[in-house]
């Protein structure tokens, strides 16, 4: 459960306007209390592909970094997904952040296929890395055994190619 875990920052899927009503928002939302989403919203709305931070309430983590993924229809796609990933390590970078929580963007309410998210994600991720020396460990916070496979090979794919190559 990325609500659980103790990292500096945790990603929250998001739309334009901020609000944290269901999925992974809704739970950090829950766990963390109102206040996440009050922050959120009065930064909004945001661009898709942005990532807004707020503090994470009585979360582990630090910080709440919310990846606007989603459009205001709540669809997403594999450019938003991208742009949403390096705007988060944007936003990581700006606040020295070492440890970093990521769920599996655009696949719950936003109904992106899987193994597409995974490819996406893990491409995005990895390019970042290297970009963010700070950041020393990213945990990919998945739920059910399809994330867990689709990324699974989506990283088993990514390692087969030498760095600074595109996966």
């Amino acid at each position: 459960d990325i609500c659980d875990l103790e990292v500096d920052a945790i990603v929250s899927p998001a739309s334009p306007n901020l609000w944290m009503a269901t999925g992974v928002a809704g739970a950090v939302k829950r766990r963390g209390g109102d206040l996440i989403e009050f922050a959120a919203v009065r930064q909004g709305p945001a661009d898709v592909g942005d990532a807004i931070v707020t503090g994470a309430g009585s979360l582990a983590a630090r910080w709440v970094i919310h990846a606007v993924s989603l459009d205001q229809a709540r669809r997403t796609d594999s450019q938003a997904i991208d742009h949403a990933i390096r705007n988060v390590f944007a936003r990581a970078r700006d606040l020295g952040v070492e440890t970093l929580a990521i769920p599996a963007l655009g696949t719950g309410v936003g109904g992106f296929p899987i193994a597409e998210a995974a490819r996406v994600t893990v491409a995005a991720v990895r390019a970042e890395l290297a970009r963010s020396p700070r950041v020393v460990r990213v945990t990919l916070a998945l739920r059910g055994v399809a994330a867990y496979e689709a990324f699974r090979l989506a990283l088993a794919a990514a390692e087969a190619v030498p760095a600074g190559v595109p996966a």
